[in-house]
């Protein structure tokens, strides 16, 4: 089941994170960005999406944020599906959802990023609608270019 993340969600959101080879140093950040969001210590809008499974509990987590200084251009920071629920289908129903909700509010515009060396991750916006629209040199460190995709939501 998708649904918004509850703070009771926080450690399965980080396992999930850690499932699929976040750094420890991103771990971290992640854990602090989710206790500012469920204490309410948020400086833009943002929200925190979770998979539940029934039987598996917390397998998928989705963070989106709203672009500052710009008219509902949204950001999706992270999405992941744990390894052993990808290749379900899951990480497309979850961009579905997080889509859903920018809809339904006046989301304009969703981004999203990756590296260029994740063909499988390329692969999968470009599945999803979106289109490739820059690339961002040595952005992550030296090598190690970033991807930005997007998808016009609501054209009005």
């Amino acid at each position: 089941m998708l649904r918004l993340a509850k703070p009771e969600d926080t450690e399965a959101l980080i396992a999930v994170a850690k499932t699929i080879g976040f750094e420890p140093n991103e771990i971290e950040l992640i854990s602090k960005m989710l206790a500012n969001y469920f204490h309410g210590n948020n400086d833009s809008d943002s929200f925190w999406i979770a998979d539940d499974d029934e039987k598996d509990g917390i397998v998928g987590v989705a963070y989106c944020e709203l672009e500052r200084m710009t008219e509902q251009t949204w950001n999706l920071q992270l999405i992941a599906i744990r390894s052993d629920y990808q290749g379900q289908g899951r990480g497309g129903k979850l961009l579905c959802y997080v889509e859903e909700i920018l809809k339904a509010q006046g989301g304009r515009m969703l981004l999203v990023e990756t590296l260029a060396s994740l063909d499988r991750t390329r692969s999968f916006y470009a599945k999803c609608g979106y289109e490739e629209e820059a690339c961002i040199r040595d952005f992550y460190t030296t090598g190690a270019d970033k991807i930005v995709f997007r998808k016009v939501l609501n054209a009005n």
